[in-house]
């Protein structure tokens, strides 16, 4: 039976809840990790290092992001398989050669001590470890790329428990790490690597079976699909990666030259990683919208109201942990940060309440525009957002001289406002275009000769 037929909250959250549980897991990771981190030698040097190197491996990650969502929308059978697997090949490939690149000495040193001001001791910590990421980028690549597929054939569970995989042996080798006395900025790197590297292969031996008959269909609907309107329609997704993630590296930058610039790159990933868990609710929404909309849209106002829930739950819960004595048991006891550092967490940590459930707000809109076809206006979306965040971040460092981690929290809120303004208007254009135009039923598929590249039904 089809899931999208009469769709009801239940449907939704069962569908859902496989999703959210496995971005949850993924939030709890670097938690976990930093409170290692945060209780070895050199607690503050080696969370920055971490934070440094993070940053790279995010930016470096960004272009193979969207690829869950790709795959989501658009492989329905054997010769879309190929073509977007062969597109994966080759992003993977291009994402590892730019990691190498980057981890040429000059050319790190350039960036990291150069270009960011950071200490020598700090840069060589933060050079190994994004050395130790090299597996990182290509191993989010292709376990994202069949993540989606299990999405599409309403396998979700099996995304929980690669996931699930994923984080048992971060714990696992969190704490062997930790034992050996490794150095903090090691212990991330290595546990995150590694994780995700086994993730990959568990969640493509779990798509065995649903591979093996996907590749017996032939799915002529995609029959025109090429590589380059793959690509075509592909780029914009990519692009909105790019930016969102490459804002990293500039936050780091005008951290590096703010007040207590160590203290706030100590502090941003640990305030962040306690964001995430609440914005993974939001995140894992994206492809439950794309895959339950219905052919027809008709499961939109359900998706819709699900959605404003959500949000609402979020912000209630955050807003119950910054605002209350549980701020102190997670940076202090369970992050196990000094009461420096803890105090400085707890002003950007209430001003980024909202962005959990903005999160929420920002993935509906987007796979509204994914389902539409129309993937131009994400990436400018989140050009808007980079641009504020580097906007606001110039005036709070250098004009008014604020603390860096507060700079960057107003930073991020003022971005994801300006993101979500833009998109309600060409999500509603999006919504009243399902509502107008005669709706065919055929399965997703890609115009390989269409200018405007759009998905068609």
């Amino acid at each position: 039976m089809d899931i999208t037929e009469k769709l009801t909250y239940r449907k939704i959250f069962i569908f859902w809840g496989p999703l959210a549980l496995t971005w949850l897991m993924m939030a709890f990771e670097q938690p976990f990790l930093i409170a290692f981190i945060a209780r070895l030698n050199d607690a503050k040097f080696n969370l920055a290092a971490f934070g440094i190197a993070g940053s790279f491996a995010m930016i470096i990650e960004s272009p193979i992001i969207m690829l869950m969502s790709a795959s989501t929308a658009l492989v329905t059978g054997r010769n879309s398989y190929r073509k977007l697997k062969k597109f994966t090949d080759l992003l993977n490939a291009g994402i590892t050669a730019i990691q190498l690149i980057i981890l040429i000495p000059p050319v790190f040193n350039f960036l990291v001590i150069n270009l960011m001001g950071m200490p020598e001791d700090i840069a060589k910590l933060a050079h190994t470890a994004l050395f130790i990421f090299l597996p990182w980028a290509a191993s989010i690549g292709y376990r994202r790329f069949y993540q989606g597929i299990l999405i599409r054939n309403n396998l979700t569970k099996r995304v929980t428990y690669g996931t699930f995989v994923r984080l048992v042996v971060i714990i696992i080798m969190g704490i062997i790490l930790y034992s050996a006395g490794v150095k903090g900025a090691y212990v991330g790197a290595g546990a995150m690597s590694l994780a995700v590297f086994l993730e990959a292969i568990a969640t493509r031996m779990m798509l065995s079976g649903t591979l093996k008959t996907l590749l017996e269909k032939d799915d002529t609907e995609n029959s025109n699909l090429r590589l380059r309107s793959v690509a075509q329609f592909y780029f914009p997704l990519a692009l909105t990666s790019i930016l969102s993630l490459g804002v990293q590296p500039f936050v780091t930058f005008f951290l590096g030259r703010s007040r207590m610039a160590v203290e706030s790159l100590a502090v941003l990933p640990v305030v962040n990683s306690l964001i995430f868990i609440f914005r993974s609710m939001g995140l894992s929404y994206q492809e439950v919208n794309i895959a339950l909309i219905g052919k027809e849209k008709q499961n939109y106002g359900v998706l819709k109201n699900y959605a404003i829930f959500l949000g609402l739950v979020v912000t209630v819960l955050i807003t119950a942990l910054a605002f209350t004595p549980l701020a102190n048991i997670w940076f202090i006891n369970i992050s196990g940060l000094s009461l420096e550092l803890a105090n400085l967490s707890y002003l950007p940590l209430k001003i980024m309440i909202l962005i959990p459930a903005l999160t929420v707000l920002l993935n509906f809109q987007r796979s509204s525009l994914i389902i539409n076809g129309t993937t131009r206006p994400i990436s400018v979306a989140t050009a808007i957002e980079l641009t504020a965040i580097i906007t606001v971040l110039l005036i709070c460092i250098v004009f008014l001289n604020l603390i860096g981690v507060v700079a960057a929290a107003i930073a991020f809120m003022t971005g994801r406002i300006a993101s979500n303004l833009y998109l309600i208007q060409k999500q509603m254009s999006a919504v009243k275009e399902w509502n107008i135009k005669e709706l065919l039923t055929e399965p997703v598929r890609l115009d390989s000769d269409s200018s405007e590249h759009r998905i068609i039904r």
